[in-house]
């Protein structure tokens, strides 16, 4: 048997640009992605934390250093400008795997700086 186990997360996302024109997807600035260790493409689950909305797309790579957080196409009518978001990956594993599991948190301040990482 496998649990979907939580990964990783950006918490308290500030989002930056939301484009309804775009084709869909959440950008984020790279420095997040590889802190955070997402990969551009993965499928994330973003969780709004001003109105409650839950919604899923996948990432793109944002200019590195520029705290860009995106909200692209129909993920677009999810948030805005400002709102705060908390923005998961998930992994299966086993038994064993979960046993030995830490997911990964980057805590970001207003500016979507990194203020703290922390393994559970």
């Amino acid at each position: 048997m496998q649990r979907n186990m939580l990964r990783a997360k950006l918490h308290r996302a500030t989002v930056t640009e939301a484009d309804l024109n775009y084709e869909g997807s959440c950008g984020i600035d790279e420095n997040l992605l590889e802190a955070a260790d997402m990969k551009e493409f993965e499928y994330i689950e973003l969780y709004n934390i001003n109105n409650g909305e839950r919604f899923s797309t996948y990432v793109i790579k944002a200019a590195r250093g520029s705290g860009v957080i995106s909200l692209n196409g129909a993920a677009a009518r999810k948030a805005h400008v400002g709102d705060l978001l908390i923005i998961c990956t998930y992994a299966p594993m086993t038994e064993a795997e979960v046993a030995g599991h830490k997911p990964k948190v980057v805590l970001l301040d207003e500016g979507n700086a990194i203020k703290e990482i922390r393994k559970f």
